[in-house]
C-alpha cells in the first residue's frame, strides 16, 4: 500500500511531523485516519473523501475570507472604508492598522491557514486514484477541485506576502537534513507563473457550469479568472520593473521582484482576461425598468437622457435596466448565487456568524436603531469620488454655488432631487445610482423592512449623523467619525433588533464579471506594441494590441449597466488618461470587495493614496448647525501613513526561526 507523502510543512517545525497523526493540527483532516494511513482507505472510501476535500475548501474561510468584517478582512479597509471598533473608540486600533504599528504575529494564521490547505490539496491530487466509491469523471473532478484550491491559496498568499516559496509538487522526503527541507522564498513571476499554470491544468478538467447544490466549487471560469488576476498583478508596476525593490532578495541575494520591465507581461494578463471573456459563460446582471415602486424597491430614476444612451437597451444603452437596483441587487441577497450572471467565483454565503463574513460586515454597518453597530463607514475621499448622474465630475465648490444659502432638500422639491428626502444635504443630489446604492450618507432612510413588531420605531428611519443624534458621535465606537455610511450590501429588508427581522443572507462574490472587464481594459491600456499571446487551452491565438473599440466595449458595459456614459474618444485616445480613468472607475465598482488596498498597492499608488489625510465632515456639530456638519475636515482618530514595509506583510518570526532559508519583507524585523 502506497503512504501519503508528507509535504514540509513551513509554519510547524518537520521535527514535529514525523507522522501524519503528529500534525493534526496542522493537517485538520487526519485525526480522522490512523498513523500514516494508506491511500486505500482514505481516497477509496467516499466519507473520507469528501471530509478531506470539505476541510481544503475550509482554508478558503476565516483569515482567507476576502469580504466580511475587519477581524478576518482587514484588508478590505484602504483609504475608502473605515471601521471605528477599539477600545473608548478613539479608532486605536484603526490607527495601528493604517500606521503600519503591527508586527510579525499580525495576521500570522493566514500564512499558517494557506499552507495547510496547500499541502492537504497536494495530497489529494497525487494520491486520490480511480476505483473505489467514484467514477472517473468525479475523480477528475475532485482532484481539479483540490488543484484549484491549492493555487488560489497561493493566489492569496502572492497578494498578501508577495513572493512565497512554492512547495515540492509531490512532497518530500521528511527523513532529509534540516537544510534539505527548508525552502526559500520563490521570486514573484515564478509564484504568478506557478498559479496560472496550475489554474490552467485545472480549467480542464472543470466543467463549465455547476448546478445549485454545488454553487461554491469552482468552475472553468474560476481557475481562469484567477489565473488573470495572478498575471495582471505580476505585470503591474508593483512587479515589473521595480528597481526600489532591489532589496527584496532570498537567501542567495537573488532579487525576488523583477526590476526590468517587460510589456508582454501586460499582454499575457489581457489575454488571460480574453480567455474568461470568450467563454460566454458570464454577463453583468441587470434589473428590469420599474415604471411604479414601493419603500423597498422605489421605481426607476432614469439617468439625464443621452443620445447614444437613453433610447437604446442595455448593452447599448439603459432604457431597459434599473441601474440602482442593477448594481445593489449584486450584493444586498436579492440574488441567488445561480441567479447572479455575472458572479464567477464564490465561497457560497461565506460565514454568517457574527465575527467573520458579509452578514458581519454588514451588522457593522447598520445603525444601532436596527440592531446594527454603526462602526463602518466610508471616508470622504470616496464618498467625492462618485460622478453626478451624467457622469460629469462632482465638485462641492460648484455645488455649493448653485444652491447657496438653499442647501438642505425642502418639502417642496422632494420630486426634483429623488431619492433624497426632506432636510437632505444637497451635496448627495443627482449623483450618478451606485452612489445610492452603496453611501449612507446623513439623511439616508433605511426601511429595514423584515420586522414585524413595533414597526414604528424600528423600520423605515430617516438616520441622520449629527451630534445628539441617536446614530451620531456619542462615548464608545458605534458612530461613524465621518459622518459618512456605507449601504452596500444591506438589503432593504435587513432588521436585526429581535422584533421578527432579520438580516438576509448573502452570498460572498470573491471574483465578478465586472472585475475582469476592467482588467482586460487596464491590461490593454498599457500595451504599446504586438503580441501573439496563446490562448489558456493552445487551440487558438490571441493579437493583443491597446484596442481602442475593445476597451470602450468592456468598460462601457460596466459604466452604462451603472447608469453613466462611458468616456469620450479623447480619454481612449490618451493612455495617461484612460489609466486614471480606470482606477477611479474601480474605486467605484468595486467598493468593499477587497479590490482597493490591493490595486493601491500593485499601481504603486499606495505611497500617495494611503498617506493622505483623511477627512469627513464635522460630527461635533449639532442638528442645530445642521450646516456646519457639511464642513470637510480633516478626521485626527482616522490618520494613516505608507511605507515601504506595508507593500507586503510580515513573516512570522517562528516560520524565520524554523525555516532558515526563508527571508523576510523589506522593511520588517527578521529573526536573529
Amino acid at each position: 500500500m502506497k503512504k501519503i507523502p508528507l509535504l514540509a510543512p513551513l509554519l510547524l517545525s518537520v521535527s514535529l511531523c514525523l507522522s501524519i497523526s503528529s500534525c493534526s493540527k496542522y493537517l485538520d483532516v487526519e485525526h480522522f485516519f490512523d498513523d500514516r494511513q494508506s491511500e486505500d482507505r482514505i481516497f477509496k472510501s467516499k466519507d473520507y473523501t469528501e471530509q478531506w476535500l470539505g476541510n481544503c475548501y475550509n482554508k478558503l474561510l476565516d483569515y482567507n475570507l476576502e469580504m466580511g468584517h475587519r477581524n478576518y478582512t482587514i484588508s478590505n479597509y484602504s483609504d475608502d472604508m473605515f471601521y471605528n471598533e477599539s477600545a473608548g473608540g478613539n479608532g486605536d486600533e484603526y490607527r495601528r492598522f493604517k500606521f503600519g504599528e503591527y508586527d510579525y504575529t499580525w495576521q500570522r494564521q493566514s500564512w499558517a491557514q494557506s499552507y495547510g490547505g496547500i499541502r492537504q490539496a497536494s495530497v489529494m491530487i497525487h494520491s486520490m486514484a480511480e476505483g473505489g466509491a467514484f467514477t472517473p469523471k468525479q475523480v477528475t473532478d475532485y482532484k481539479a477541485q483540490a488543484r484549484f484550491i491549492r493555487a488560489y491559496l497561493y493566489w492569496l498568499l502572492l497578494r498578501k506576502y508577495g513572493p512565497v516559496p512554492i512547495m515540492p509538487d509531490k512532497g518530500v522526503d521528511y527523513d532529509e537534513s534540516y537544510d534539505k527541507l527548508a525552502y526559500p522564498r520563490n521570486t514573484y513571476d515564478e509564484v504568478a507563473t506557478f498559479i496560472a499554470e496550475e489554474m490552467a491544468l485545472a480549467a480542464q478538467d472543470l466543467p463549465l457550469k455547476r448546478d445549485n447544490r454545488n454553487i461554491a466549487r469552482p468552475t472553468r471560469g474560476a481557475a481562469l479568472a484567477t489565473r488573470a488576476k495572478a498575471l495582471l498583478f505580476a505585470a503591474s508596476p508593483l512587479a515589473n520593473g521595480n528597481a526600489e525593490m532591489s532589496d527584496f532578495t532570498d537567501d542567495k541575494g537573488r532579487a525576488l521582484i523583477s526590476a526590468q520591465y517587460n510589456e508582454e507581461k501586460w499582454a499575457r494578463a489581457a489575454a488571460a482576461a480574453k480567455d474568461v471573456i470568450d467563454l460566454n459563460a458570464y454577463k453583468l446582471y441587470t434589473a428590469d425598468f420599474k415604471a411604479k415602486g414601493t419603500t423597498d424597491y422605489p421605481a426607476t430614476i432614469t439617468p439625464p437622457y443621452h443620445p447614444a444612451y437613453s433610447e437604446k437597451n442595455f448593452p447599448e444603452g439603459w432604457a431597459n435596466i434599473d441601474p440602482f437596483e442593477s448594481y445593489r441587487a449584486v450584493f444586498n441577497g436579492d440574488l441567488y448565487a445561480a441567479e447572479n450572471p455575472e458572479m464567477i467565483f464564490t465561497r457560497g454565503e461565506n460565514q454568517t456568524d457574527e465575527n467573520h463574513g458579509i452578514i458581519a460586515l454588514t451588522r457593522h454597518q447598520m445603525p444601532q436603531v436596527g440592531g446594527g453597530y454603526n462602526c463602518h463607514g466610508i471616508t470622504l475621499k470616496q464618498c467625492d469620488a462618485y460622478a453626478m448622474n451624467d457622469g460629469t465630475t462632482f465638485n462641492r465648490q460648484q455645488i455649493r454655488q448653485q444652491y447657496g444659502a438653499n442647501m438642505f432638500v425642502q418639502k417642496a422639491e422632494l420630486d426634483q432631487f429623488k431619492p433624497l428626502l426632506e432636510n437632505v444635504w444637497k451635496d448627495f443630489a443627482h449623483r450618478e445610482p451606485r452612489f445610492y446604492a452603496s453611501v449612507a450618507y446623513s439623511g439616508t432612510l433605511w426601511t429595514m423592512s423584515s420586522a414585524t413588531s413595533n414597526l414604528s420605531n424600528v423600520t423605515n428611519k430617516q438616520i441622520f449623523y449629527y451630534r445628539g443624534e441617536n446614530e451620531g458621535m456619542i462615548n464608545g465606537d458605534r458612530w461613524l467619525p465621518t459622518g459618512i455610511g456605507m449601504m452596500k450590501f444591506v438589503n432593504p429588508k435587513d432588521n436585526a433588533t429581535g422584533n421578527g427581522g432579520k438580516i438576509y443572507p448573502k452570498v460572498e462574490i470573491a471574483i465578478r464579471y465586472a472585475d475582469l472587464l476592467l482588467m482586460y481594459a487596464e491590461a490593454l491600456n498599457e500595451i504599446n506594441g504586438s503580441y501573439m499571446i496563446a490562448s489558456w487551452d493552445g487551440k487558438t491565438t490571441h493579437q493583443i494590441t491597446r484596442n481602442i473599440d475593445q476597451m470602450k466595449n468592456s468598460i462601457g458595459m460596466v459604466r452604462i449597466r451603472a447608469g453613466v456614459p462611458n468616456y469620450d474618444n479623447a480619454i481612449y485616445t490618451d493612455q495617461a488618461a484612460l489609466r486614471r480613468q480606470i482606477k477611479g472607475e474601480r474605486q467605484i465598482e468595486l467598493l468593499g470587495e477587497n479590490q482597493r488596498y490591493y490595486d493601491l498597492r500593485r499601481w504603486k499608488d499606495a505611497p500617495i493614496d494611503e498617506a493622505q489625510q483623511i477627512y469627513g465632515y464635522n460630527v461635533y456639530m449639532t442638528k442645530d448647525n445642521a450646516d456646519l456638519f457639511y464642513t470637510p475636515v480633516r478626521v485626527p482618530q482616522l490618520q494613516t501613513i505608507f511605507s515601504k514595509k506595508m507593500y507586503f506583510w510580515p513573516v512570522d518570526w517562528d516560520e524565520l526561526r524554523k525555516n532558515r532559508r526563508m527571508t523576510q519583507a523589506p522593511g520588517w524585523p527578521s529573526f536573529d
